[in-house]
């Protein structure tokens, strides 16, 4: 015990009592897979905030312990993983980066009374048709993501033809339903649509849809595709040469970005929940430390996914203060309409829907020229728009319409 406490002196770490049992935490993310990079900046953002709140004295004076398991984007591997970290021990559960896993993980984490935060889940679903009382969402949705896109698009492009490259599951079909909604760009007759299979699309496929797309001569290209599928159909995009053609990536990230190449991302327009430049921008104090010490860690700066995950952690560590106690139920009632504010402005847990209330942005990606003179080389994204929260997100009447079509109870349980 003396030398534990000499080393964490010398170390400037805070030492527990050697009877402090940690508090598990457990991460379900894809470390494997077409979302695997997300993964890996989730993992990164998470552990930031462990290790700083375990050298602030932890949580109700114990240390935090992590726990992982890759889903590998998985919904069935997913659920395997929350049985797993249930069984070790985990007191709460977070990550991923596929709706399908979100909904899926979050459903088997109520049936083992243990809270689910989704990172990147962006379908509608996941807190619309398909939300409980155990789920909740820390990144925006895709009704959001359409709303401060529209904004954008229609001073430009109103009344022109879109073509849509759909990845086939929960969150494709809710974010090309959202913004075909706030483009009125409703009629598929008029304005096309190819589905591509997920996760398992061969380059093949995702080649022929994209001719099918260039054939159509749209003015605008919406490719609802993330992960590695986005980067594969962005490098297809540029070697077939769609001229003019303003191309949309409904939910950006640094990683994904980053991975095309900044050559082939140039002029793409997008929505983000955060980006590491946000903090910056608008002098947010507390945002730009966490950018500093992401850089200093890692020599990259943070993605929304790492921001995410790092918030979940943080807030979740709040609730077990404020509320006092670890159980599931109490941490609910903290959490249900309390606002806060961490890396950017305010942000609401919303409590009819466990919606994270929060300003979201467009976005487009800057020349390669700019990108490159950063240090990092990572300076992307520009921003040309922002929505608050309130009016980016559904109302209680939307979000109760969309529950009764689903005959989904009005109330979460």
């Amino acid at each position: 015990m003396f030398r534990c406490l000499l080393t964490c002196l010398a170390m400037g770490w805070v030492c527990f009592a050697s009877a402090a049992e940690p508090i598990v935490l457990g991460v379900n993310l894809p470390r494997t897979g077409q979302y695997a990079q997300e993964g890996l900046m989730q993992m990164r953002g998470a552990m930031l905030a462990l290790d700083e709140i375990n050298q602030a004295g932890g949580v109700l004076g114990r240390p935090l312990e992590l726990l992982e398991r890759d889903s590998a984007s998985n919904p069935e591997r997913a659920v395997r993983n929350v049985d797993e970290l249930a069984d070790a021990g985990a007191r709460m559960l977070f990550g991923g980066a596929s709706s399908a896993v979100a909904i899926a993980a979050g459903k088997r984490a109520r049936e083992r009374g243990l809270l689910y935060f989704g990172t990147l889940t962006y379908s509608n679903d996941t807190t619309g048709r398909d939300g409980q009382r155990y789920l909740f969402r820390e990144s925006y949705n895709a009704w959001m993501a359409a709303r401060v896109l529209a904004a954008q698009l229609q001073a430009q492009f109103a009344d022109k033809h879109y073509y849509y490259v759909t990845a086939d599951y929960t969150w494709g079909h809710s974010t090309e339903a959202s913004m075909r909604h706030f483009t009125g760009t409703d009629d598929a007759g008029v304005h096309g649509s190819t589905l591509i299979p997920f996760p398992s699309a061969s380059l093949r496929e995702l080649r022929e849809a994209l001719q099918e797309a260039r054939d159509a001569n749209p003015e605008v290209l919406v490719l609802v595709l993330f992960g590695d599928q986005m980067v594969k159909a962005m490098r297809i995009v540029h070697q077939l040469g769609f001229d003019n053609v303003q191309v949309v990536v409904p939910n950006l990230t640094l990683s994904m970005v980053e991975q095309a190449g900044p050559a082939v991302m140039a002029g793409v327009v997008g929505a983000v929940p955060w980006t590491w430049n946000v903090p910056r921008d608008f002098g947010f104090e507390r945002g730009e430390q966490f950018v500093s010490t992401f850089v200093e860690r890692y020599q990259t700066y943070p993605s929304s996914s790492a921001a995410s995950a790092y918030s979940i952690v943080y807030q979740w560590a709040d609730a077990v203060t404020r509320s006092g106690s670890l159980d599931s139920e109490a941490l609910i009632g903290a959490l249900e309409g309390h606002s806060y504010q961490l890396l950017k402005d305010t942000q609401t847990w919303r409590a009819f829907d466990h919606q994270n209330l929060q300003t979201v942005y467009a976005v487009r990606i800057k020349p390669r020229a700019e990108v490159m003179a950063d240090p990092l080389h990572q300076d992307y994204f520009q921003i040309i728009g922002q929505l608050s929260g309130e009016d980016a997100a559904q109302t209680l009447e939307q979000w109760q319409e969309e529950r009764r079509a689903a005959g989904q109870p009005l109330r979460l349980r």
